[in-house]
């Protein structure tokens, strides 16, 4: 497994339209780091991944089963394994989510 990595060298994808990852993955994590366009539009979903995200840059609107709020930078949001959330980029947006167990389905490459 490799253990240093640049975020620079990493290609972006777009899983989503309007959200842009890179991602870095250990033995038992993932670590996103997303780059979202204004407006973009998470639908709503749930996985068994505990997810704990961060926004660094923006404003982004995030509801968790049922409770809605917009979160700006340094603020912080932890979403249950199962949890039903959504959300919606009120400006462009740079978020970082860790999720538990790794997202095998976010390939690094």
């Amino acid at each position: 497994m490799k253990v240093f990595h640049n975020l620079e060298h990493l290609k972006p994808k777009e899983l989503i339209p309007g959200f842009h990852g890179k991602f870095v993955h250990g033995e038992c994590v993932t670590m996103a780091y997303w780059e979202i366009k204004r407006g973009s539009i998470l639908p709503e979903h749930n996985h068994v991944h505990e997810q704990v995200a961060t926004v660094y840059e923006g404003e982004f609107e995030l509801t968790v089963d049922g409770e809605t709020q917009i979160l700006s930078p340094g603020q912080p949001v932890v979403i249950p394994s199962n949890a039903i959330h959504s959300g919606r980029a009120i400006t462009d947006c740079k978020i970082t989510d860790v999720f538990s167990p790794v997202r095998s389905e976010y390939s690094s490459d």
